[in-house]
């Protein structure tokens, strides 16, 4: 059964209260047949209070469905009991659903005195008198019948109910669940899910599963709070009658284990236990009306778990013995490839999970495959099978969710089944089940804070049911790194990824290049927007800018022999395309002198120095158009006290410091032996280090002072204004404070500055570890991480958590969530 199933009994399992109180069986025996709810009120001010302050009802009064049921129902505000009652509903005509209400007779049962323009009319049918209430053009019936009163909605209703001169027939299992059913909770629900339609599969599409497969009837007792909606009770089924909870038959409840293995982002999990799976396949065999020999080879699974992981859907086998399997599989792969320490095989046979676990797997292709200690974890594609080995390895399980703890706080702690899904988990099932009226309201309502689940425990002949829509409780903070996502590309990565902005939505998205030179724009969900062919190799970081001064940002840079500037969409921004006869650019320089968009785009080409102005013009008045010899680095502008610092890096040593006309601002006699780092501005002096490791500074009147730090060649350097930041070997230099790291070959040290706090990092590229630090040299908790580049670290969707993008695999990258 798909987990639509749950989220319909939950969502529309009480959308349909609106009135209840204190019900003996002479109530039933009044009631038609084939009613799709029935409630037993036993406390109707209780009841009505507990609806009226719940934070979910509240939200739901933009579903169609909600506003159909309170016009419907309207008249019953003006109801006064204390006795226990009933409120049934019936489908009269498509997708009509009309009511009757029975309860005890009295005075002041229906008290119309408040309502100004009410008129009453007494109908007469076969001898017996029906009252119609008319008030506006709202309009119900009302019938007295062995000290009962009768309210109804439909007319037609009302006169069936007159016709019948004997008590109606109560089906046997209504009649087991009301006898069962107590007085403790201000209502109880019957729902009939043999009834087709029923008030719930109305409200999904007709090419769906329904509910009717789910089981005969459901019986939950309502309790409600202000964040908390709580239906507990029992479901029932017939040996004879195909119904999916009969799968469960004979078998015990386990502890769920796929919330282990699920990542702390998952949208939804659901998951199956089985003690005994020889009565569960005979079972299933029932279920799908089929004559097969139970295959011993699933014999050791006593749990299918299924997890939604951004749209995609991962399918697990726990099992307590793994060898026939493991055998089976390793006979059926195709391919083989390892991540992170574990093997990824691809599977010939991709239909192995729908035929043998069908109907709890359904429309899936199980085309790759891994284990996690006795787990077998199948997916569609590799991507999603390496954010789960990403997030068991990171310790990230949705065990640890808010969503989960909050949920798991009221239900038993062995299921049959347990769903369990979080706002974005409900949208990507409602999407794909609900009619589109109630999908697309479900949509506008905020449900960020909520937590679905549901419930089902097997037992003899009966089983337990737990429905809950809860508030997410705040928990401890805790520090998490969650991998969110990674991403396969084509070929290999030929540079890192880099986070950029996207102006419509004010997100980060990532840009990357693949080898065979295709451009990427990747969603904050992992998602290809576009890519796009380049004829060379990206130089340098790409840049963002708003050349049109309206908000919109375009992506600048060079290629080997390029100047371009791409739009949103990756086309090309006229007539920024340049090509360079000869290649061989420097990553592209972009100035704004005052801030205003008045941008420089500086492109260099061994000693020639183009700069460009926001029209791709050459600017007359730069003067610096050729350098005495190469320029090796991508020049930088600095600022300091109101006077602009052009920066230029050759390649016979010096070091051109220019005003923005391009004369000579600074001169600097000295020569010095540029290492592989960039110059900088760190505590108002241009800042470089030679390649013996001494570090030069130049104040702004041009002296030049030495301090040999005695780093090695290939020594990585980066700094602030105030922080000043050193990688030699495996030692992590931060303002003074060392920290040494495990052996490894270490990029270039990168720092972030983000919501008034440093960061420091370093990948370990042999080793394929991201080391986080802060200011003051202590390791950001959860770090290292797995990761195989030069991270960008930003705030991706704006919720002040921060994200981390990296190359993971040779050909992929990933993205984590600091939490």
């Amino acid at each position: 059964m798909k987990p639509k199933a749950y989220l319909s009994l939950l969502i529309l399992i009480f959308l349909s209260c609106k009135t209840e109180i204190k019900t003996t069986n002479s109530l039933l025996q009044h009631l038609p047949p084939n009613a799709g709810l029935i409630i037993k009120i036993n406390n109707l001010s209780n009841f009505k209070s507990e609806l009226k302050n719940s934070t979910f009802i509240a939200k739901t009064t933009g579903f169609p469905i909600h506003k159909d049921l309170t016009e419907k129902l309207k008249g019953l505000k003006h109801i006064k009991t204390d006795a226990t009652s009933l409120l049934a509903f019936y489908e009269i005509g498509k997708d009509n659903h009309e009511f009757v209400f029975i309860s005890d007779n009295s005075v002041d049962f229906f008290n119309l005195d408040e309502v100004t323009d009410r008129t009453v009319e007494t109908l007469t049918y076969e001898g017996n008198n029906i009252s119609k209430y008319s008030f506006g053009d709202y309009e119900v019936y009302s019938l007295i019948k062995d000290k009962n009163i009768i309210l109804g909605s439909s007319l037609m209703l009302m006169e069936n109910m007159v016709r019948a001169k004997q008590s109606y027939p109560i089906n046997e299992k209504l009649n087991r669940l009301y006898d069962t059913s107590g007085p403790a909770k201000s209502a109880t629900l019957f729902f009939n899910l043999d009834e087709s339609p029923s008030l719930i599969s109305s409200q999904l599409k007709k090419d769906g599963n329904n509910t009717k497969t789910f089981s005969d009837w459901v019986s939950v007792d309502f309790s409600a709070n202000s964040d908390h909606i709580s239906l507990n009770g029992v479901a029932i089924a017939s040996d004879s009658t195909k119904n999916f909870t009969n799968l469960f038959k004979g078998t015990s409840p386990l502890t769920n284990k796929t919330p282990l293995f699920a990542p702390l982002n998952a949208q939804a999990i659901v998951s199956y236990t089985f003690d005994d799976y020889q009565e569960f396949a005979k079972n299933q065999n029932t279920y799908l009306d089929r004559v097969k020999p139970v295959d011993s080879l699933f014999n050791t699974i006593e749990e299918v778990g299924l997890i939604y992981l951004n749209g995609e859907k991962v399918v697990l086998l726990s099992s307590f013995g793994t060898e026939s399997i493991s055998e089976y599989l390793d006979m059926d792969k195709t391919a083989s490839s390892t991540y992170q320490g574990s093997e990824i095989i691809t599977l010939k046979n991709q239909k192995l999970l729908e035929e043998s676990f069908n109907p709890l797997v359904t429309d899936y292709q199980s085309t790759f495959c891994t284990i996690l200690e006795n787990t077998f974890v199948f997916s569609e594609n590799r991507e999603t099978l390496q954010t789960i080995i990403s997030n068991h390895k990171n310790l990230s399980s949705f065990k640890n969710a808010p969503v989960f703890k909050t949920a798991t706080e009221s239900l038993a702690s062995e299921s049959s089944i347990l769903f369990i899904s979080n706002a974005s988990g409900a949208d990507f099932f409602s999407e794909r089940e609900f009619v589109p009226s109630l999908f697309n309201a479900f949509k506008q309502a905020d449900f960020s804070d909520h937590t679905f689940a549901a419930q089902l425990v097997a037992d003899n002949d009966f089983a337990h049911t737990n429905f809950l829509i809860s508030k997410i409780q705040k928990v401890a903070k805790t520090n998490t790194v969650t991998p969110l996502f990674t991403l396969e590309l084509d070929t290999d990565l030929a540079m890192g990824p880099q986070f950029v902005k996207n102006h419509r939505t004010n997100k980060q998205e990532i840009v990357v290049q693949d080898q065979n030179n295709f451009l990427y724009l990747i969603s904050t969900e992992g998602k290809v927007l576009w890519k796009k062919q380049l004829n060379g190799r990206v130089r340098g970081p790409i840049k963002q800018v708003d050349i049109y001064k309206n908000g919109r940002l375009q992506l600048a840079f060079c290629t080997n022999n390029q100047f371009l500037i791409l739009d949103r969409n990756g086309e090309e921004v006229p007539p920024f395309n340049k090509t360079f006869e000869g290649g061989n650019l420097n990553p592209l320089a972009v100035f704004d002198y005052e801030g205003n968009k008045d941008y420089r785009f500086v492109v260099t080409q061994g000693e020639k120095v183009f700069m460009y102005n926001n029209k791709a013009n050459i600017v007359s008045g730069f003067t610096y158009t050729r350098a005495q010899s190469p320029i090796i680095a991508t020049p930088k502008h600095f600022r300091v006290s109101n006077k602009d610092y052009l920066v230029f890096q050759l390649e016979d040593k010096n070091l051109k410091i220019l005003h923005r006309s391009g004369g000579e601002r600074l001169k600097i006699s000295q020569k010095i032996d540029f290492s592989d780092n960039e110059v900088f501005l760190y505590k108002n002096k241009f800042s470089v280090t030679n390649k013996k490791g001494v570090l030069h500074q130049i104040d702004t009147k041009g002296k030049l002072t030495s301090t040999n730090f005695n780093l090695n060649n290939d020594h990585g350097m980066y700094t602030t204004s105030k922080t000043l930041v050193f990688m030699d070997d495996n030692i992590l230099n931060i303002k003074g404070k060392k920290v040494e790291l495990d052996l490894g070959v270490y990029t270039k040290p990168k720092i972030f500055y983000i919501y008034d706090k440093i960061y420091v990092s370093v990948t370990d590229i042999q080793n394929q570890k991201i080391y986080l630090y802060d200011s003051q040299a202590k390791p950001i908790p959860n770090f290292p991480v797995f990761g195989n580049s030069l991270i960008d670290l930003v705030d991706m969707d704006n919720d002040k958590k921060l994200e981390l993008v990296a190359k993971d695999q040779e050909n992929s990258i990933i993205v984590y969530k600091m939490n």
